[in-house]
């Protein structure tokens, strides 16, 4: 099993914290393995089993405990002492008003310790924030950056051959276990399908599931672009579809809550504000997004800058489109107080294609670093500007 160090590294500072700390993630992306190895760290600290009090809510042993009233009932009555307690509910959306119970637990026991986890972002709505009130820690977790993958498979990761399984299959850890494509399809559509129906179908109420696979297919086709509602419009049109303006935002929403996609705002670099229009979709797991993908004629530039994009959130950066007055950068992105900007491309051997991606800093007249990432092996730094391969890049220790 991997140890996903990453993440252990940020929660560890916050076990015997009294915030709620909130594992929210994908469907299948290793929340519960982190919760199990978390457990195995506190256990290290000889704490009793008595006192570590694990529910996952996608047990059937625990469906009575999805009320929330119930649950209460038994937490409480599992705490006899004055010591420790640790409680562990995995995939807590499952429970009706589990924000209720969640927050009564916190503000009524002093010596307990809560863990929460779950698929949808639920977890991050207004209504579980103001309940909290700002009492908790999120943590994002996403499936395996492209060094886990590694690392979890033991294949050669300078390999190109490897990297392009990760880009097309992605990194949701159990798909690793295939390795016939044909399974690998098989078990990424059951993922998806269990995404759609229980955190889509079921929550709002959708009826038309097909309409949502054609929204996602134009999505994952369109990766990368400026994201367009008239132009969606007109693609459905043409596949005899018709959807309103509000239904089409509602629908990207609910793909967004379901952390299937990923919506990134652009950022003014020179204005130093974040902009809400003509902001940029990317997909959470390239696996989802490839047996989804439509397009025979789909740029890779396209998904090497989603992987990029990905890679850069794992490593804990807060990412925009950068804005400039001539253009864009890739990504703009920001880590406590570390800046960093991100160019992205296939190949710079072209010409063309290397002007337009080291001139696009040629605006940009502050220190910050500045990155062109590329599959090219050669070295193309120059004049500050950081050329490296982008595999290269993917195996740093950052």
């Amino acid at each position: 099993m991997l140890k996903r160090k990453v993440y252990l590294s940020r929660i560890k500072g916050f076990y015997d914290s009294d915030l709620v700390k909130i594992l929210v993630g994908i469907r299948r992306c290793g929340k519960s393995v982190i919760i199990n190895q978390i457990i195995d760290e506190i256990k290290k600290n000889k704490v009793d089993n008595s006192h570590i009090i694990y529910i996952n809510f996608e047990y059937i042993e625990y469906e009575d405990l999805t009320d929330y009233k119930k649950l209460n009932t038994y937490v409480k009555d599992k705490i006899i002492d004055k010591k420790i307690y640790y409680l562990f509910l995995d995939e807590v959306q499952l429970v009706d008003k589990f924000e209720v119970v969640v927050n009564s637990l916190r503000a009524s026991i002093k010596n307990l310790s809560i863990f929460i986890t779950g698929s949808n972002s639920k977890l991050l709505s207004n209504e579980l924030s103001s309940i909290l009130s700002g009492r908790y820690v999120l943590f994002n977790i996403n499936p395996l950056s492209y060094k886990e993958f590694v690392d979890y498979t033991k294949k050669d990761g300078k390999n190109e051959k490897t990297f392009w399984d990760y880009a097309k299959w992605g990194g949701l850890p159990n798909r690793c276990d295939f390795n016939n494509e044909n399974d690998i399809k098989n078990y990424l559509l059951s993922v998806y399908d269990s995404i759609i129906l229980r955190d889509v179908v079921q929550r709002l109420g959708i009826k038309d599931v097909s309409l949502f696979n054609l929204l996602l297919e134009y999505i994952m086709d369109t990766m990368g672009r400026e994201f367009s509602a008239e132009n969606i419009v007109k693609f459905l049109k043409s596949e005899k579809r018709e959807i309103s303006t509000e239904t089409l935002y509602n629908y990207l929403d609910a793909l967004c809550n379901a952390l299937i996609i990923r919506k990134i705002n652009r950022y003014d670099v020179h204005g130093k504000m974040v902009l809400k229009t003509l902001n940029k979709y990317y997909m959470t797991d390239l696996g989802i997004g490839s047996i989804k993908h439509n397009n025979p004629n789909f740029d890779d530039a396209y998904l090497l800058e989603n992987i990029v994009l990905n890679e850069l959130i794992y490593r804990g950066y807060e990412v925009y489109i950068g804005k400039t007055k001539k253009g864009e950068i890739d990504f703009y992105a920001e880590r406590f107080n570390e800046r960093i900007y991100v160019q992205v491309c296939a190949s710079l051997k072209n010409e063309d294609t290397y002007e337009r991606e080291f001139g696009a800093y040629k605006v940009i007249d502050d220190n910050y670093p500045k990155y062109v990432l590329s599959l090219d092996k050669k070295d193309y730094s120059k004049n500050g500007i950081i050329h490296k391969n982008i595999i290269d890049w993917l195996l740093e220790n950052k």
